[in-house]
């Protein structure tokens, strides 16, 4: 399948592009094979419309005259008759309530057994896990590149923080006992490098240095927590021995583990 956008070729089972990570396709398409019945008369409708035809040519039936009664009371005098208005005594007409601005809402019976009817449209949400926007996701590649940007600043930061304390007088061994104080001090500074970003809401040099930024599955900024969550769901991801991070190479939507957690992903921009 060939993508719109970068005309690059794809599988057809694909639903994002291998180069640009941008949708293959859009809205499905529905066809219909049904085809449009034959309109047949027999002949018992043929019958009726000849009756009906020959109804219509022959001659209405004349019509009887209407006789109208006249009325017992037209032209006579009625000098008995009293008028009511006469002697009926004079009522004041009610005085209008003025009208407050309360007004009662009207609850219809509920009669018991009868169903209700449902009118009102709902929208359907799209099921969890799966990207609402049509922003492109990043390649795999692309991701690496900002990673390794990230790992190397990461390296250079922990090198400038061993040359301090050899210079203050402290001695480096590597042995067993020092390998897991020296991975814990490196990895104390993976944590903080990637709290600092999540805390001030932005994407991390890496990152803009690939020209990548983090949305969520709606395509707008991702919130504070939403960082976090990612970053707790990636170093898990590491720890599982990197199946997190290979989970990209299986999905649909070449998303991560951590990805999906945190309902966000880096796009290009």
């Amino acid at each position: 399948m060939e993508c719109r956008y970068c005309q690059a070729s794809n599988a057809e089972d694909d639903h994002r592009c291998s180069r640009c990570g941008r949708r293959l396709r859009m809205t499905p398409v529905y066809t219909t094979s049904a085809a449009v019945p034959e309109l047949r008369f027999d002949e018992a409708e043929a019958a009726d419309r000849a009756g009906s035809i020959a109804t219509q040519a022959s001659p209405p039936p004349a019509r009887r005259p209407i006789t109208y009664q006249p009325s017992l009371f037209s032209g006579r005098e009625l000098p008995r008759v009293v008028p009511f208005e006469s002697i009926a005594p004079s009522v004041a007409p009610p005085l209008r309530q003025q009208s407050s601005t309360v007004h009662r809402v009207r609850t219809r019976k509920a009669i018991p057994g009868q169903q209700s009817l449902e009118f009102t449209t709902r929208a359907i949400k799209p099921a969890d896990g799966s990207i609402y926007c049509d922003a492109p996701v990043a390649v795999p590649a692309h991701r690496a590149m900002a990673a390794a940007l990230d790992g190397s600043m990461i390296l250079i930061a922990t090198a400038i923080f061993g040359i301090i304390f050899y210079l203050a007088g402290g001695q480096v061994t590597l042995s067993a006992k020092t390998l897991p104080v020296l991975a814990a001090v490196v990895a104390a500074f993976v944590i903080f490098y990637e709290v600092l970003w999540c805390l001030a809401g932005g994407d991390t040099a890496g990152m803009r240095w690939a020209r990548l930024t983090l949305v969520d599955f709606d395509g707008q900024r991702p919130r504070r927590k939403q960082r976090l969550y990612r970053l707790a769901s990636g170093i898990l991801s590491l720890l599982a021995a990197g199946i997190g991070l290979l989970w990209a190479l299986v999905d649909e939507e070449t998303l991560t583990w951590h990805d999906h957690i945190s309902k966000t992903f880096p796009t290009p921009y």
